[in-house]
């Protein structure tokens, strides 16, 4: 009988040695054999990453990366290749990625130095803080309105462990719930079993448009921090993340990108035809000019 131990140790060996050959062989080589590139969604990140009315994959960040994928088709001379779909959750994304389970995600992650450690980031391509969608007559405003309250936020993500960090260092007290997604984090808000969900602000605007009542709801407080977004994919694999980069610095200057923005962030959307209004951040703006990968700390 093999001990539990034992077969740790060789399930460690072997993804050690399946990132090794993903990492020898590279991802378009790899897409190039297979004839298959796995893009990874969000379910309700909107409008970055989410399901349609027709339940298939729409967004901002799902379009950028299909126009990724049509450099791919053109670089490895495949016009044929097969897009494969993966819905991924904050808990699971990285491990997908690093398994080669997925080929690059297509959602609202947070590029960040203890992530960078796991995988590579592109260009970044958004930048959010932390605030609270509340309901419209909860009264709260502030974060200093949280004290004692309880407050909910997708388990896997920047926001929770903020969230826990800035409970503890300003004895707010309140009770900090895990959700698995974003989507069930704002329907406990709805119910009244959370007083606020603590997300990126531009991902609660997101909600709160696809609730059955968005009028009740509300995007409250001074943004806690600012963080960048960006698409992530396998790290040391410089000639994929060359790519994507340079799909991302194309569209950057010469306006595509821009009206790719408008399109999801200053025009109505699916599902309801709801408009975000969120105008492009001054961060945003100067990175269109900068196009920095630089991680938040």
């Amino acid at each position: 009988m093999i001990k539990v131990s034992n077969l740790l140790v060789i399930s460690a060996i072997i993804l050690c040695v399946h990132q090794s050959a993903l990492s020898d062989t590279g991802t378009l080589e790899k897409v190039k054999a297979s004839g298959v590139i796995t893009l990874a969604y969000r379910e309700s990140s909107i409008p970055f990453s989410y399901l349609g009315s027709d339940g298939q994959p729409i967004g901002f960040a799902w379009e950028i990366c299909s126009k990724i994928v049509d450099q791919v088709k053109r670089v490895t001379s495949r016009p044929d290749l097969k897009i494969q779909t993966q819905s991924v959750t904050s808990q699971n994304r990285i491990p997908l990625l690093m398994n080669g389970t997925i080929d690059i995600e297509c959602g609202s992650t947070t590029n960040n130095s203890e992530r960078a450690k796991q995988v590579d980031f592109a260009i970044n391509y958004f930048y959010t803080g932390t605030r609270f969608l509340v309901k419209t007559d909860s009264g709260i405003k502030s974060l200093l309105d949280l004290k004692g309250k309880k407050v909910v936020s997708t388990t896997g993500t920047t926001n929770f462990q903020i969230l826990r960090k800035i409970n503890a260092e300003q004895n707010l007290n309140f009770e900090l719930i895990g959700a698995k997604d974003h989507a069930e984090s704002t329907l406990l808000v709805i119910q009244g079993r959370a007083d606020a969900f603590g997300m990126d602000d531009v991902l609660l605007y997101g909600n709160r448009a696809s609730a059955a009542n968005p009028s009740e709801l509300i995007v409250v407080a001074d943004p806690i921090q600012v963080e960048p977004y960006a698409i992530m994919v396998r790290k040391d694999d410089a000639t994929f993340k060359r790519l994507v980069d340079d799909t991302l610095s194309s569209m950057m200057k010469n306006g595509e990108f821009e009206t790719l923005y408008k399109k999801w962030f200053m025009s109505p959307i699916p599902p309801k035809g709801i408009n975000l209004n969120a105008p492009m951040s001054k961060e945003l703006k100067d990175n269109l000019k900068a196009l920095s990968d630089k991680p938040a700390t």
